[in-house]
């Protein structure tokens, strides 16, 4: 057993606080003190086995005279020579997670075998063990298969922080033994010898549990000498009954060289509602900047989870204070106030609207939230990769009074469902959308010299279909082509994000590179713009955006021979990886020589404008720069008279301004 714990007695006298007075069955003594301790306390009934010899020999040599009655014998576990129900409990330190390794668990499950044989009705099996998850698996299906009740309890360790004590939890599990099997199985976790029991629904919903709180110990061990404001060290933290993620902290210290008021110790940032997705809060230079802002030694960020209810801010302080103190950095004093901060004073708000699961994307989910300017939105998020927004659209409130009123006086929980509000098509919550759009200034559109000039566009990755209506209702004579693979999504941008395909706004179902090939093999289809918005699934990439198929060489060749002269192919990249990134765009501009770039700010999105050739026939893209400018006027003005006049609304978008940072690639 480890030594950084409140003693070893203390985690003995617990073990024994969960036996009774008849009966006790050591399994495993070994030359543990354990059996002499409960002895002299009075549990006189004790027999001890052990497989060695030489350990029987010495442990009843040790205790012949002060402990006559104290009983050892040499027995294998697997095999015992009493008679059934014998015994009211069973003892055991450690002896399960030796013999779980041992023969892929064989020796172990003949082990508990033989104490489920041997323990009476309402007798106890008391493991005292370190909870690998193979062996805490193997007790507790083992048990709840007969039909016994699992309590797990999770020794605390001792304040103090030595620096040498072990990280790890032990734990204790008391198996307990019915009359009748139970049908539906008990499973309960506390913390502490006498914490009250959280029930737990399955075997993985304890586990879970277990693994929250061996993360936690390690975290909290490693905290204690600090970290580097890069470490980025977080874990979740479960609902304590339905075992569901509830928090996820992050911890942020503050950068080398930062000198914070002496006072300034620690704090805590309680992430609103709907936020979490926020680059400032979810991406490591965001909470780092967040964290210099706030001008603390070390910022503990916590986020709320989906689905979870939160009653108001005092809740959530009360509910987490005492866990995140122990996550306090060295030195700090004992009696330190430590300030819980926020947005606004409030939770923020987040309205579930729809749940459902797609068979290519897994489980997804509706949500209407509110953002920190006071507006309404509605997400599409696959629960697969939670912090990411798949798509997002602003609704449009009830009335033009109540949005006035939304932004003039202090935010407050909504008082019924927004489900049935419209989304505003006119603005594009995605700032890498906005880009996408306005690099089809490249084409001229909006120009005198290409009034009623069509525009085709062919666009692979629907989401809530936020880009494609924008494109249809604002921009000129366009016709619009948005290839989907997944058709829940199609169906969820239609109930939820009131996309509306009609004759300029068509929807092939379908591989995107299937109808690629498709189009060029076709040979009767030219695109004046081809946009890529598809998402990898693959997350063990460095590139989440587009899937590393759509950048082949044969894939970039086929979309150049699909684009008119003037045609333009604008990419959504998102890549974290240097090495890859630098390969895609030797691919991309060994097809298109004129490359064009615009990073999205606070974000890892960057949109490449890639063509053939500046607007003069030659490839210099430095040369392209200027007339691309001049021609950002002309669809500034296009999209603001209307378009397509197929919206009410006016677009959000400043094209000029989104053109201005464009970089030569």
């Amino acid at each position: 057993m480890p030594s950084g714990w409140k003693s070893q007695r203390h985690v003995r006298q617990v073990a024994v606080n969960r036996l009774c007075r008849g009966e006790v069955l050591v399994v495993g003594c070994g030359n543990s003190e354990l059996s002499e301790q409960m002895y002299d306390v009075g549990y006189k009934r004790l027999t001890n086995i052990d497989i060695s010899e030489t350990v029987v020999t010495h442990m009843s040599q040790r205790n012949a005279e002060r402990r006559p009655g104290l009983v050892f014998q040499q027995v294998d576990a697997t095999q015992t020579p009493y008679e059934d129900a014998s015994y009211q409990a069973a003892l055991d330190k450690s002896t399960l997670d030796a013999m779980a390794s041992e023969e892929e668990g064989a020796l172990a499950r003949s082990m508990l075998t033989e104490v489920s044989r041997v323990l009476a009705v309402g007798g106890r099996y008391v493991c005292v063990t370190l909870a690998e998850e193979s062996v805490v698996r193997l007790a507790v299906e083992h048990f709840v298969g007969l039909g016994w009740a699992a309590r797990l309890h999770c020794l605390q360790e001792e304040s103090g922080g030595e620096e040498d004590s072990f990280a790890l939890p032990v734990f204790v599990l008391v198996c307990t033994k019915f009359r009748r099997p139970m049908a539906t199985p008990l499973l309960e976790m506390c913390l502490g010898e006498d914490g009250a029991p959280a029930r737990l629904a399955s075997v993985a919903d304890l586990l879970t549990a277990v693994r929250e709180r061996q993360a936690y110990a390690v975290l909290k061990k490693r905290l204690r000498t600090g970290t580097d404001a890069g470490a980025n060290l977080s874990l979740s933290l479960c609902h304590a009954q339905s075992g569901a993620p509830r928090y996820t902290l992050t911890v942020q210290d503050c950068p080398p060289g930062a000198k914070p008021p002496r006072a300034n110790h620690f704090a805590i940032f309680i992430v609103p509602q709907g936020s979490e997705t926020a680059w400032l809060y979810s991406a490591a230079e965001g909470r780092r900047q967040l964290a210099a802002s706030a001008n603390f030694r070390r910022l503990v960020v916590a986020a709320m989870h989906r689905n979870q209810e939160y009653a108001d801010m005092q809740a959530v302080q009360s509910e987490l204070s005492p866990m995140v103190m122990d996550l306090a950095p060295p030195g700090m004093p004992a009696n330190q106030q430590v300030p819980f901060l926020s947005v606004g004073g409030d939770l923020g708000w987040r309205e579930e609207v729809s749940r459902g699961v797609s068979a290519l994307s897994g489980e997804y989910c509706v949500e209407n939230v509110r953002g920190e300017d006071g507006e309404l939105y509605r997400r599409l998020v696959f629960l697969s990769n939670a912090a990411l927004v798949q798509s997002e659209s602003r609704l449009v409130p009830a009335s033009s009074a109540s949005s006035h009123k939304k932004r003039n006086k202090k935010k407050s929980k909504p008082t019924a469902s927004c489900a049935s509000l419209p989304v505003d098509s006119g603005f594009l919550c995605c700032a890498h959308h906005e880009v996408m759009v306005a690099g089809l200034a490249a084409l001229g559109v909006g120009s005198p010299e290409n009034k009623g000039v069509p525009v085709s566009v062919l666009l692979v990755g629907l989401g809530g279909g936020g880009l494609p209506q924008f494109l249809r209702d604002f921009v000129p004579d366009v016709a619009v082509e948005v290839v989907e693979l997944d058709p829940v999504v199609m169906q969820v941008a239609q109930e939820w994000f009131g996309f509306r395909p009609d004759e300029r706004l068509t929807v092939t179902l379908g591989d995107g590179l299937e109808r690629i090939r498709a189009l060029e093999e076709g040979g009767d289809r030219l695109f004046d713009a081809v946009m890529f918005d598809v998402d990898n699934k693959d997350t063990s990439l460095g590139m989440s955006c587009p899937p590393a198929a759509f950048v082949e060489t044969s894939v970039l060749q086929k979309v150049c021979r699909l684009l008119t002269p003037r045609g333009v192919f604008i990419l959504n990249l998102v890549c974290r990886d240097s090495a890859l990134r630098k390969s895609v765009r030797e691919r991309v501009s060994a097809e298109f020589p004129t490359i064009l770039s615009r990073k999205v700010e606070g974000e890892v999105n960057e949109v490449l404008l890639c063509s053939r050739g500046a607007a003069d026939g030659s490839s210099d893209a430095a040369r392209a720069l200027p007339s691309l400018n001049r021609a950002a006027k002309s669809l500034q003005g296009a999209l603001l008279s209307g378009g397509n006049g197929t919206s009410s609304r006016r677009p959000h978008i400043d094209v000029a301004e989104l053109l201005k940072d464009l970089r030569v690639e």
